[in-house]
């Protein structure tokens, strides 16, 4: 700086290290089970301080999960800072590894916001709330947890007054707000054929920063990173993922117009293990039979309660369960506390509700009839009301006449198992680039990677169970689903030679010998006895 006097020199040093000495006391450090001690930005840090943002604290990650894994009790609010964590050390590794792409600190201030915030939104239960109460609650609303993410995303801004603190820290609110919002939700609606590029936030030449929160391109993304580890640390399964590679081979490639995240070749087979993880934490954990019948049941209870529930939003207006997503100072008022309102009140209105939840206490649960997958062709969601109908109807003949079954008392749970994508490999939207040319994105297919990775990525799952929690005529309803099966040309229920020995025979390709399941075994058969023969004359 031109300074030559020895004591100014000493005297600006010593400004300095004060100046780097307040930096690292504004920010905070989290011990985190999973991320180790990880640093807070203090913008974050008061984000984090707000009743809107303390609300995930009971807010239970894995839903009704928990009353099947004991150790499923972690919640958004520790998952979401895990994600602002992973989301602030994915951009800076991009910035410092390339610092062509001019990743800037508004731009990663914005990225760590929208990873920390972009769970705000969930009701309680998480999933469940989204996935089996509002469309039964509200038949026909388009509605998502990444809506309301959004909006409580605003009214935390607002009610806390944080705007001037955000412009404090030099985020430009008329972009900035917007490229928060896009990545937690995707696009702010626009008037159709304004642009090609869907975008406010931020321009074409920063398109890879909308592939760190939420992927819409391959779902490969920190928030899955979060919680893959995060919940197998809780479940007690293991995690064969290893984001740590991921962040070490990770750059931006240029993708005809657009500039995209890309990995090394060589990593293809762990992006593979990845989905693979996903889907096996779905089958072992996420769609538990056990735990997606108490889902079931806590929204049948929510959905008795549902018209007696007061919750007092934005000025003193009253909201039920089911409406209090559409003011968001009522929703803030809404977590997994409303189990126990319900269970531990006295109110006469809330009586059936509070039975269920009861029952669920008690472990009397709905109980599990079996499981089948359909043939050619999937149920579709227009078939799913009559389902339940189909099964009382499919009465085997061996039964005895008098006895009936009636719809009302099935429950028919449609899941699908996919990698994310539907039917779709995720795989294939992703690029890759060789170490003989890391500027160069190139695709992989499938076949390039293993013959034995999957040739389909979605099935669909059906699972059916009796309302009946004392067990009474659960055997004969589980032969019924076992004709319903046959009538439906499903596939054979697991347990179906027990439960139904009876009906299995009846149908042929349900019944496969060992000799038929493994061509040619017969003829070898034969030909040994024919050779053994030969030495004997």
């Amino acid at each position: 700086m031109g300074i030559r006097a020895i004591g100014l020199r000493l005297s600006l040093l010593d400004c300095l290290r004060k100046l780097e000495q307040n930096g690292a006391d504004i920010m905070k450090v989290f011990n985190d089970p999973i991320h180790g001690h990880i640093e807070i930005h203090p913008l974050l840090v008061r984000i984090i301080d707000t009743p809107q943002f303390q609300r995930l604290r009971y807010i239970k990650q894995l839903g009704g999960t928990y009353y099947v894994f004991p150790g499923a009790t972690n919640n958004r609010f520790e998952h979401s800072i895990g994600v602002g964590h992973l989301a602030g050390r994915l951009v800076r590794a991009l910035g410092e590894r390339q610092p062509e792409l001019k990743i800037d600190q508004r731009d990663i201030l914005c990225v760590q916001i929208a990873g920390l915030c972009h769970d705000l939104g969930h009701g309680p239960f998480s999933h469940m709330f989204d996935g089996r109460f509002i469309p039964l609650a509200r038949p026909g609303l388009k509605w998502k947890h990444e809506k309301a993410s959004v909006q409580m995303f605003e009214h935390l801004i607002d009610s806390n007054e944080l705007r001037p603190v955000m412009e404090d820290y030099g985020l430009n609110l008329s972009e900035d707000m917007d490229f928060i919002k896009e990545q937690i939700a995707g696009p702010i609606e626009t008037k159709k054929g304004c642009s090609s590029w869907p975008y406010r936030g931020r321009t074409e030449e920063k398109s890879f920063l909308y592939e760190i929160v939420a992927n819409k391109r391959n779902g490969i993304d920190v928030d899955k990173w979060d919680y893959f580890a995060r919940d197998c640390h809780h479940l007690g399964i293991q995690n064969n993922f290893d984001f740590e590679r991921f962040l070490k081979f990770a750059r931006v490639c240029q993708v005809k117009s657009k500039k995209h995240i890309c990995t090394r070749d060589k990593e293809v087979g762990n992006l593979y293990d990845m989905f693979h993880t996903r889907n096996c934490l779905h089958r072992r954990a996420y769609q538990h039979k056990i735990g997606n019948i108490i889902e079931t049941m806590i929204t049948h209870a929510f959905l008795k309660a549902d018209p007696y529930i007061r919750i007092k939003g934005s000025g003193g207006k009253e909201y039920k369960i089911s409406t209090a997503l559409d003011d968001m100072e009522a929703y803030t008022k809404l977590t997994d506390d409303i189990f126990l309102k319900i269970l531990h009140s006295d109110d006469p209105e809330l009586a059936e509700a509070r039975e269920i939840l009861h029952k669920i206490e008690c472990r009397e649960l709905y109980k599990y009839v079996g499981e089948t997958q359909p043939g050619s062709e999937e149920i579709t969601k227009e078939e799913y009301d009559g389902l339940p109908a189909e099964i009382a109807a499919a009465k085997p003949k061996t039964l005895s006449q008098d006895m009936e079954l009636k719809a009302e008392d099935f429950i028919v749970d449609v899941i699908y198992m996919d990698y994310g994508m539907k039917e779709k490999n995720p795989i294939d939207n992703v690029h890759f680039y060789c170490k003989s040319d890391i500027t160069h994105a190139i695709r992989i297919t499938k076949d390039q990677v293993s013959n034995f990775l999957p040739e389909k990525f979605a099935e669909q799952l059906i699972r059916v169970y009796w309302k009946k929690t004392d067990g009474k005529n659960l055997d004969v309803a589980r032969k019924y689903f076992v004709q319903w099966c046959i009538n439906r040309n499903f596939t054979k229920p697991p347990n179906g030679d027990v439960i139904a020995p009876e009906l299995t025979p009846m149908k042929p390709n349900w019944n496969l010998t060992e000799e038929d399941e493994k061509p040619g075994l017969s003829d070898h058969r034969e030909a040994s006895k024919s050779k053994t023969r030969l030495f004997q004359d």
